[in-house]
């Protein structure tokens, strides 16, 4: 599984966003995570971690040939079905511009400035429930 991941995520990241290699890789071990299939194929991926703010979502990926179909949606519903948040914990994530709608309709919220983050502006965006 973990092979089809970073497959998806080298594509979508170093390849199409042309993100260093170096970043991509951090922190797999310590995460949980995520593959979503359409018609039996690799089409998506996402992650999350325990952090000491909290819990961070991360890595969410779609192949350009899934976009637009509901992969990223079901990744973050997913996701969110999995984690358990202790009392006080922030879940949050770093969201591409262009993914701000998506992770709005579940909830989460821009908090601050832009920023960027592998060549690419991001929010800093926290779930409020």
């Amino acid at each position: 599984m973990l092979k089809k991941v970073f497959d998806i995520r080298r594509t979508v990241f170093i390849e199409e966003q042309h993100c260093p290699p170096e970043m991509e890789w951090e922190y797999d071990e310590e995460s949980t995570h995520f593959l979503a299939f359409v018609n039996g194929n690799a089409a998506g991926t996402a992650r999350w971690r325990k952090t000491e703010q909290g819990i961070k979502l991360e890595r969410f990926a779609v192949l350009k040939d899934y976009r637009g179909i509901g992969v990223g949606s079901a990744l973050v519903e997913n996701v969110l079905a999995d984690i358990r948040p202790a009392p006080g914990d922030q879940v949050c994530l770093h969201a591409q511009i262009m993914a701000i709608p998506l992770y709005e309709r579940f909830g989460f919220v821009k908090e601050n400035n832009p920023f960027e983050e592998a060549g690419i502006l991001h929010y800093k965006m926290v779930l409020h429930r």
